[in-house]
């Protein structure tokens, strides 16, 4: 039996790609296990799956100044003793890494044990922790055709980003039962992230009496964030986060309003949901958001409205024009090349273990 490390914490986004590749790598029998962070998102995430979980200390590497950035880099040392002892233990077949600072540690580690290592970059430009693991890799894949080029020659693989297939089955009688919408007016699902992005919310709910008007309202809005004042409201219902229902809300939905971080852009190109994009500003970001969305608004694959050129007009007129001209973006979507992720993926975990 072929065992594999999987890694990759800090935010959801550097999970919820590893659980989405679990069914098909218990499928082929393999002995799966997760290093991650003592307390971090990703124990929280991977608890549910009977999966071992390991977790070893890390630290942030910042681009700023902290007063962390004089006690981080020892507790990132303390964290690749813990990687090392924990790959010698368990002598994988392979590690496959999902970023996040976590991740460090243990693609460093696996390198010195000679394990080969898988990263996966989500974002049109990897970010420091990966730019960090990338020369350890024997293979990198990307989301982005973009990515290709900023990647070293040999190991970029084009493969978008693996999406949870239990998104690819909702029932959205079972979701207009749910929300208790009706069947006569088209449904506007808006994706905050899993903080919830205050300036979307604000938009949304600034223009929601016009928007009811044609649609129906689904609004995930983030922890904390929740509008008491429009509870009961007729056709738009709000959550601070939605789980087992998603796949429902997502088969209901016809046009998307998002943030632009990697995974949740890639669900929507899986899912070929037309959507409006609205990346995080780079004052707030590194700006990858706001790549993100222009490579896929190049694909044919969204709109895009930056923060910046937010007000009631322009979102109001982008919604109208999205779902006007929602079947041109359904036929870029479906004929992406990025569309068996997993598949491709699952590939490449079997040739460096072969």
């Amino acid at each position: 039996m072929k065992r594999i490390i999987l890694t990759g914490g800090g935010t959801a986004g550097h999970v919820t790609p590893n659980i989405a590749l679990l069914p098909r790598l218990k499928e082929l029998q393999y002995d799966i296990h997760y290093i991650g962070s003592y307390n971090g998102i990703e124990k929280e995430l991977i608890s549910q799956f009977g999966i071992p979980y390991h977790g070893i200390s890390t630290g942030k590497l910042r681009r700023y100044f902290s007063v962390q950035n004089f006690t981080d880099p020892f507790r990132v040392i303390k964290g690749m003793g813990e990687a090392r002892k924990l790959i010698k233990i368990l002598e994988p077949d392979v590690i496959f890494s999902k970023g996040g600072f976590v991740s460090v540690p243990v693609v460093l580690a696996g390198k010195g044990q000679h394990v080969p290592v898988i990263i996966h970059e989500s974002d049109m430009t990897p970010g420091l922790a990966n730019k960090i693991s990338i020369p350890s890799a024997t293979k990198v894949c990307c989301n982005f055709p973009e990515t290709l080029s900023s990647l070293p020659a040999g190991k970029a693989v084009l493969t978008g980003s693996p999406i949870r297939q239990e998104l690819l089955s909702g029932d959205k009688y079972r979701a207009r039962e749910f929300l208790h919408f009706t069947s006569d007016k088209p449904v506007i699902l808006v994706v905050g992230g899993s903080l919830g992005a205050v300036a979307v919310n604000n938009a949304i709910r600034a223009i929601l009496p016009e928007l009811l008007k044609n649609f129906q309202v689904i609004h995930l809005c983030g922890r904390g964030k929740l509008d008491p004042s429009l509870n009961g409201t007729e056709g738009y219902a709000q959550f601070e986060y939605i789980k087992e229902e998603l796949r429902d809300l997502f088969a209901l939905t016809d046009i998307v309003i998002s943030r632009a971080g990697a995974n949740a852009i890639c669900e929507l190109l899986a899912l070929h949901k037309p959507n409006l994009l609205i990346p995080l500003s780079a004052n707030a970001s590194r700006g990858d958001q706001i790549l993100n969305a222009r490579s896929f608004e190049r694909q044919g694959f969204s709109m895009v409205l930056e923060e910046e050129e937010l007000t009631n007009e322009t979102l109001l007129s982008a919604v109208h024009d999205l779902y006007d001209n929602r079947e041109k973006y359904i036929n870029a979507m479906k004929h992406s090349s990025q569309q068996d992720s997993i598949d491709t993926i699952i590939d490449l975990i079997e040739s460096v273990t072969a």
